[in-house]
């Protein structure tokens, strides 16, 4: 008897564990996010060549992030409602969980900055955009692409037209939200792409199939707009007025400090370093992000037994991430830093195994937990079971 009770709840997870109504092809591709950043992070790549698959390793740099966005605005469609739009009368409790779960998740990004690492932190810039999704959530799906187009095709553009004439202005709400390394304007359209495909039903066969498609023809577009850039010298050194410096991130004012306006508008267009916002990126980069998020929802049936610890890992985001932030300060120091493919396979093996089995024995991460309750607790709503989001 004791023996069965031992191994009942490791039993019952690999039976049940990403079935509907979660998507586990969602919990796998947000597992592979999180594995990214972390490379993005602690890895060390060389030039991406694709015909050496050595230097693969270098997609991760801003790609993952991306993907991360994307997978977000999944996850705030299906929790509010998935196809079906939330019905008016729920808006007023929507929009009030959305801002007590951006406001945790804000506060954890703050707490993890304050540990004074290296690491270009994510997570505040993301509880922001629970907030700024509000006024969108009872968009149709066509609504949210359009938008979501517009601001890829624009907003890079504008930002950059208004640096250059503003000479380049400064300040901690600026540099937070325009011109950081998560220009909140980029990662609006990433998340509302995220949404309209969350509406669509992107567990569906059909669906999948089409987006990744259009991730494919996405990612031949703004690559093929950044080699263009390159050719005609778009792209260069900070010396030259590049978008990002030699660490990766973005440095979008510098990068436009000497930059007249119509070279910021052609450097804007023509953008596709990581991090950097521009329209290349945005278009590449998520075109990227679709592919992997279809092809782990395609792969995540006839696979499902090989992906179950990614989609453990991915089912609780928050938490490993900031895991992840926090064992970089413990073995580097405040300040400190270091890359090691070494450093990073530890991390990735170490992720997988205690999501794993703390999605075994006890479900839900602990901060997504945290974040649930602000959730309840700010809509004022009676305490109950967790709501499975598929995500």
């Amino acid at each position: 008897m004791s023996t069965v009770s031992t191994t009942l709840p490791a039993t019952r997870w690999f039976r049940e564990f990403g079935r509907a109504p979660r998507i586990l092809g969602l919990d796998v591709a947000r597992g592979l996010a999180i594995l990214g950043m972390a490379g993005a992070h602690i890895g060390e790549t060389e030039a991406f060549d694709p015909f050496d698959l050595s230097t693969w390793t270098d997609l991760v740099h801003g790609r993952s992030s991306i993907l991360f966005a994307v997978l977000a605005g999944i996850s705030i469609a299906l929790m509010t409602g998935r196809s079906a739009l939330p019905a008016p009368e729920r808006m007023p409790t929507i929009r009030l969980q959305l801002v007590g779960r951006g406001a945790v998740i804000f506060v954890i990004g703050l707490a993890l900055e304050m540990l004074n690492t290296p690491i270009a932190v994510i997570l505040t810039l993301y509880g922001l955009l629970y907030v700024a999704v509000i006024p969108f959530l009872r968009w149709q799906p066509w609504k949210l692409l359009l938008a979501a187009g517009i601001l890829a095709l624009a907003a890079p553009t504008v930002l950059a037209l208004l640096a250059a004439l503003t000479l380049n202005p400064y300040g901690a709400g600026i540099s937070l939200v325009l011109y950081g390394s998560y220009p909140i304007t980029a990662w609006l359209a990433f998340v509302l792409a995220g949404m309209a495909l969350g509406r669509l039903h992107v567990e569906k066969l059909e669906t999948a199939a089409i987006a990744l498609g259009a991730g494919v023809g996405l990612m031949v577009v703004g690559y093929g707009l950044g080699l263009i850039g390159a050719v005609a010298g778009l792209t260069g050194s900070m010396s030259e007025g590049s978008w990002t410096s030699a660490s990766g991130w973005s440095t979008y004012p510098d990068a436009l400090a000497s930059a007249d306006p119509g070279g910021a508008v052609l450097r804007a267009i023509f953008g596709v370093d990581p991090h950097s916002g521009g329209t290349a990126e945005i278009l590449g980069s998520g075109g990227f992000a679709l592919c992997v998020v279809t092809l782990c929802v395609l792969l995540s049936g006839p696979l499902r037994w090989v992906l179950l610890p990614l989609g453990a890992l991915g089912s609780m985001p928050l938490t490993a991430y900031s895991a992840h932030v926090l064992s970089v300060a413990l073995i580097g120091g405040p300040g400190g830093f270091f890359t090691s493919n070494g450093f990073w396979a530890v991390t990735a093996f170490c992720l997988l195994l205690a999501t794993t089995l703390w999605s075994i024995l006890f479900g839900r991460g602990p901060l997504e937990r945290l974040v649930g309750w602000a959730a309840v607790r700010m809509a004022s709503a009676p305490a109950g079971p967790p709501v499975i989001t598929g995500s």
